[in-house]
Parts: structure tokens; sequence; C-alpha cells
């Protein structure tokens, strides 16, 4: 690393912000005297950290973005990368006694605020130009929606959305757009085959339009089961090849392997899986664990895991069109003018604490830390999702992540069974979805 900068700090008032990498990476304000949070198993590092990147507890560390307030009422500091295309630089900032030393590995453009009354104020204003720089003229509206995931995770089947869907039309919720959530497939890499839960994914659309509203559908795009066709057909396809495959973590009781991006005939493949789903009837797609596109390993074009991130993502916008791209599990600065919408954040749970203390973790105070820190993207870069509404009973200090949504969330959904609603859920998740915010945030 190369030092950047060196300045003077108030001891007492100093305080640093730290940017995570990717949707899941932890991202808040520290006072000087905290210890910033890291991963606590290696699992995590590479599922929801900059795999590369390991640094020190005792520093503060921002990928592609870290601010300061000196704490002296000389402005507040911005230290980032120069756009969405190039590197995304790691970059350090170190306590020594009464002086702050700003470092990083790439280029970083500094600038000084000094009318910002805060980090907020001063990274909203950053957020500006840098998301004009990427050629974001106007954010899209998010559409509000339902989805599978935190009632029947990876179980769900066809009579749990026909369920939902009848229920959600007889209530006349204001939900938008059903989404099929993880569970139809029969494994990562093969989405065109579905399980036996499910006669039909194209019926399940059809089904959803009957109604009105219009269908969405999850993926993982860039991630392989080690047990799937894909990976027994086509080896060559993965970063790492046949030989060498690179994993991008652990999850589902598998390790994950990754599509190359830059393989010509992988690349037509999902290209496929995406035109088919859109002809289906699919128009909200949200597209998860993409962090896995920017690991490093070999690929079978010789160029960055940056490049070959952007690369995969831009495919899959062409294959769908002008349908909606909410990303989650994403590099973030990278992101900017590629996707509608973003998650901010870890995943909520129907838990308040994370269960291992890794704010990179399900949780509602994970998901309410990173996605509190990261609001001024919204309106700005794209439309935060803040993750699902969770409002029936059993689910954790539920008032307090709803007041969370209402004050953070542009993208708003629900992701409870809605017969498992109790009077309160009910009309909390209808006040919630009668309205979906695109407006920039203002500190």
């Amino acid at each position: 690393m190369q030092q950047v900068d060196e300045f003077a700090i108030h001891r007492g008032t100093a305080r640093v912000f730290e940017h995570g990498w990717q949707s899941w990476s932890p991202s808040t304000t520290y006072a000087i005297t905290e210890r910033p949070w890291r991963p606590q198993s290696d699992r995590n590092r590479i599922l929801c950290y900059r795999p590369e990147a390991d640094p020190r507890a005792d520093v503060f560390w921002g990928e592609g973005l870290l601010a300061v307030d000196p704490g002296d009422g000389t402005g507040i500091r911005i230290y980032a990368a120069a756009d969405a295309k190039s590197g995304i630089p790691s970059i350090r900032a170190e306590v020594i006694e009464n002086s702050i030393v700003i470092a990083a590995d790439g280029r970083v453009t500094a600038r000084t605020d000094a009318t910002a009354a805060d980090i907020d104020t001063a990274l909203a204003r950053w957020a500006d130009e840098f998301a004009a720089a990427a050629g974001v003229r106007k954010v899209r509206r998010a559409p509000t929606i339902w989805c599978s995931w935190y009632n029947y995770f990876t179980g769900v089947g066809e009579a749990d959305m026909l369920e939902n869907i009848e229920a959600i039309d007889q209530l006349e919720l204001p939900v938008e757009v059903i989404q099929l959530d993880d569970g139809y497939q029969t494994a990562h890499g093969d989405w065109l085959t579905p399980t036996d839960r499910f006669s039909s994914i194209a019926g399940v659309a059809d089904r959803i339009k009957a109604t009105g509203r219009r269908a969405g559908i999850w993926l993982a795009p860039f991630l392989v089961f080690p047990d799937s066709e894909l990976a027994r057909d086509h080896p060559d396809w993965l970063v790492g090849g046949a030989t060498a495959p690179i994993h991008a973590g652990h999850n589902w009781g598998r390790d994950l392997l990754v599509l190359d991006t830059t393989h010509p005939a992988a690349m037509e493949w999902i290209a496929e899986v995406f035109a088919t789903m859109h002809r289906w009837g699919y128009d909200f797609f949200k597209i998860d664990f993409v962090y896995a596109a920017a690991i490093p390993g070999g690929r079978y074009d010789d160029v960055s895991p940056l490049h070959a991130y952007r690369q995969g993502i831009r495919m899959i916008r062409e294959a769908i069109g002008a349908s909606y791209l909410l990303g989650c599990g994403a590099p973030i600065l990278p992101s900017v003018g590629l996707v509608d919408a973003m998650r901010v954040s870890p995943d909520t749970h129907l838990h308040y604490e994370p269960w291992d203390g890794d704010r990179s973790q399900p949780a509602l105070v994970s998901a309410m830390m990173t996605g509190r820190s990261r609001a001024f993207t919204q309106g700005r870069f794209w439309i935060n999702d803040p993750d699902c509404l969770l409002a029936r009973p059993d689910v954790e200090r539920r008032e307090e992540w709803a007041d969370h949504i209402r004050k953070y969330g542009g993208l708003r959904g629900s992701s409870d069974r809605i017969a498992d609603l109790d009077e309160w859920g009910l009309e909390t998740t209808r006040t919630l979805l009668s309205e979906s915010p695109t407006e920039p945030f203002i500190p």
C-alpha cells in the first residue's frame, strides 16, 4: 500500500466510515477507539467480504470508499475509487497517536467537504458525483414484491406459491411482483430444471400474471454446484477450469464453484437461461451471490476479475431487456450503473443477533446497521433494497425492523406466509407496501 494522506485528529470526537466490498459486508461509522467488524471465519470472509483482502482488526479499511471526520471542525475527508469501471482499491486508515494515516493499494480520489455537517451528508454529496460519472441519470421506481424465501427457504413448492398468490389477491394487498425465490431448481447451474415440487416454472408465472401482477424469479447465475449437470458436463466453463476450480465459499452444504463470465459457451448458456425465463413471463429478476464473478482466478480471457464481473452483469441485462434487475451479494461500487436496485445490507432474519456474532451474517441488527449506513446510495446509485419486511409474530423485535424499512427502504417487499400474519402484521404489510420511494435519501 502507498500512503495517500496524513493529518491530525481529535481523539475524543474523530470518526471513520468503513465501506464494505459487497452487499453483505459490514459498513458503518466508528469512533476511532472502536474496533471494526471483521469476519469470524474463513467461510464468512469468502462469502461476505472481499476474499483477497485480510485487514487487521486494529486498522480501518474501506473497499473503494472510506471517510474520516477528524473531529476538529475542518471538514469531512473522503477517499474513494475514481469510478465504477476501473480498479476498486482497498483503503486503509491507521490511527497513530493523534494522527491518522491513509494508504491505498490503487488510485484514489481525495476530497474534503468543509461544509458537511456530518459523514452522512458528505457521502451523499460524493455519491451524487460518483453516480453521474457512472452514467446514472434517473433511477427506476421499484415495484412492491412478495417473496417466498423467508418462510419456505429452499423447501418452497408450487402449492406454497399458489396459496400466497390467492391470499394476496383475496386481501387485495398492494403487491405488484410475486417473486419465486431459491428452491425451485434442482441445482445451482441447472436453472431450467425444476424440482419435483413444481410441475412447471412457466406455469407459476402464468398463474401470477392471471391476477394482473408481474412474475419475479431468483437466480444465483454465477454459482455452480459441484453435483450439478452443468459442472459434470462442462467443467471447462468454471473459473480455474476442470483441474483447479476456484471456490466462491461454502453454502447449502457444498463448496461453491464459479461460472466463468468470459467463456463464450458459458455466457451463451446463461444468456439462454435468462432469455427463456423472460419468454416464460418473468420480468423481475433478483440475481444473488454475484460477488462470485469478481473472485480472482484463471479465466478463459485474461481480464481482471472486475472486468469479468461487469461483463457478466451486462450480458444478463442484454438478455432480459427492460425487465427490472435487482442485485444482491454484489460488489457495491462496481455495480453502479448496471442494476435498477441493490441489496445494501446483509440478510435479515427472524432473530435479532447473528448466530456467530459476525455482522455480515443474517440478522435484524446486521441488516439495520449496514442498511442505515448505506442510505446515502438510495435514489443516487439505484433503489436501495433493505431486504424483506418480516411482520409475523415470531419475528424478534418486528416493530423495530418495520420502522427501519419505513425509514430506509426504497424497494418494499414482504416475505411472510400471508396466512401467518396477525392483525398488526397484516396492517403493517399493507401500509409499507403502499409506497415505493424513489427520492434520494437526505441525511
